[in-house]
């Protein structure tokens, strides 16, 4: 009798047990349910990924300005900027008449670009940083002293919304001779 009595508790024991684990199941499975219908995949409007608006502002021609153009573009598509995709690329050429610049870097101003790259020097520089004082502009080219003209406060610290490249040509001329007499005295 013992031994019977042991094996009705085993069993019901065995049932209930799996009762038990059907009920977690169950019960699991309605709480996946659950959250996937409250939090699960909502139909939601996308943002519009914001397109980058360059202007870019040279003194020369289109034709002049088309290798440096290409870098710029290459160099951008190598970080993820792609012309019509992500960015929008506003070109302006003074055409050699250089009294033009402050009317195109206005357009420019105008059409709210994002930043503007200064191509050619500081007059074209000048021209920019006359029309804004808030859209950041990166100069290229030219040979003048940033400082001297008046664009920014130092090389250390440039301040205010102008940056870019310089190669001081008028100034560090002397200085490289200086080292090229150094490096090689004969």
């Amino acid at each position: 009798m013992n031994e019977k009595c042991w094996l009705r508790i085993l069993n019901s024991c065995s049932d209930n047990r799996k009762s038990k684990i059907q009920n977690l199941k169950w019960l699991g499975l309605s709480v996946i349910a659950f959250v996937l219908a409250a939090c699960g995949p909502v139909a939601q409007a996308q943002q519009a990924k914001k397109i980058v608006r360059i202007g870019y502002l040279s003194n020369t021609e289109p034709s002049l300005e088309s290798a440096r153009a290409e870098s710029i573009r290459l160099a951008l598509r190598e970080r993820g900027y792609i012309e019509g995709q992500n960015i929008a690329i506003q070109y302006r050429y003074a055409e050699q008449k250089l009294d033009r610049l402050p009317e195109l870097a206005g357009e420019l101003v105008h059409l709210k670009v994002d930043i503007i790259v200064a191509a050619g020097g500081t007059l074209t520089a000048r021209a920019a940083k006359n029309a804004t004082d808030t859209i950041p502009i990166v100069m290229t080219g030219g040979g003048d002293d940033p400082v001297k003209a008046g664009l920014i406060e130092s090389l250390a610290r440039p301040g205010g919304n102008v940056t870019g490249l310089t190669s001081l040509v008028t100034d560090l001329g002397g200085k490289r001779l200086e080292l090229f007499k150094d490096l090689n005295p004969a």
